[in-house]
């Protein structure tokens, strides 16, 4: 999985115990019961494997669009349980050319993916399929899945808020390969285990994008976008917390009114406080609640 240790922080203890909803079953909803929804949403040149988890009732819902990471090993499927229980219906999807969907994988091409995604969850059709309340419709992402995450989000006002769970800033990344030790150890630490579940791109190539990556793949210049909506930034000390501090930080210097940013003592798996991460989103979530 993604990065070293970069930070070192002791993790904020909850308030509160864990919402009821990171621990506890709903009741049955026996006329419109919570559901699991797989199909394909078509996306440029190939179509992304997508998962609805939808939420009981017949009510209009909000709904998060949560987004995995490179390569997407830990899908944070508990999270999506967890905010379904809450209300929530959950799209998650893999990118193209990643885990059999069809296409070419790039990080480019995950940005371009997950606006279809979100595209799709306003079509007329599935907000009638799925009960989905379009004004309030939040972005989640994990890693690469948090850049992702902000830089649709920030090409999108209509989106709401913005979870980013240990967001990778690909940007940082690639300035920081002027040190051959820096690339090198990104290659064989991070790039080299993680291509067999991709498709139509190679080491070479994920180096180059990397390298290269300009505003598009830049977590800290995304932040002015995101700063007039309700944004959190959840890092890792045992991960790539500090580039969730270093983008708190542009967040805050932009003026964010609602920004929650937290590191905890974990990996960037978050091996170890999935309750913890969980009840964050949940928690969350819930300035949305009507």
């Amino acid at each position: 999985m993604l990065f070293p240790l970069l930070l070192a922080m002791p993790a904020m203890a909850l308030a509160a115990p864990p919402p009821a909803a990171v621990t506890t079953d709903p009741p049955v909803d026996r006329v419109h019961p919570s559901a699991m929804a797989p199909f394909v949403i078509p996306s440029e040149d190939g179509a992304l494997n997508a998962v609805m988890y939808s939420a009981a009732g017949a009510r209009p819902h909000p709904t998060l669009l949560l987004l995995h990471g490179f390569p997407g090993n830990e899908q944070n499927l508990d999270l999506a349980q967890a905010a379904r229980r809450a209300g929530w219906n959950v799209l998650t999807f893999h990118y193209r050319g990643s885990w059999g969907s069809p296409g070419r994988f790039s990080f480019a091409h995950c940005v371009q993916d997950a606006a279809h995604a979100l595209a799709y969850l306003r079509q007329p059709q599935v907000v009638a399929r799925f009960d989905i309340d379009p004004s309030r419709i939040a972005v989640a992402g994990h890693s690469l899945g948090g850049i992702v995450a902000a830089r649709v989000a920030a090409a999108d006002p209509r989106v709401v808020g913005t979870f980013l769970i240990d967001p990778a800033d690909f940007a940082a990344i690639g300035r920081s390969f002027v040190d051959p030790e820096k690339r090198e150890a990104f290659l064989v630490d991070e790039v080299r285990g993680d291509m067999p579940p991709l498709a139509g791109t190679s080491e070479a190539r994920i180096m180059d994008e990397v390298t290269h990556a300009g505003p598009a793949l830049d977590l800290v210049a995304t932040m002015p976008a995101l700063s007039g909506r309700p944004l959190a930034l959840i890092g890792a000390t045992r991960g790539i917390g500090a580039m969730a501090e270093a983008a708190a930080r542009a967040a805050r210097k932009a003026g964010a009114k609602n920004l929650d940013a937290e590191t905890l003592e974990t990996d960037h798996s978050f091996s170890d406080a999935r309750i913890a991460l969980a009840s964050r989103l949940v928690t969350w979530l819930g300035q949305f609640q009507h």
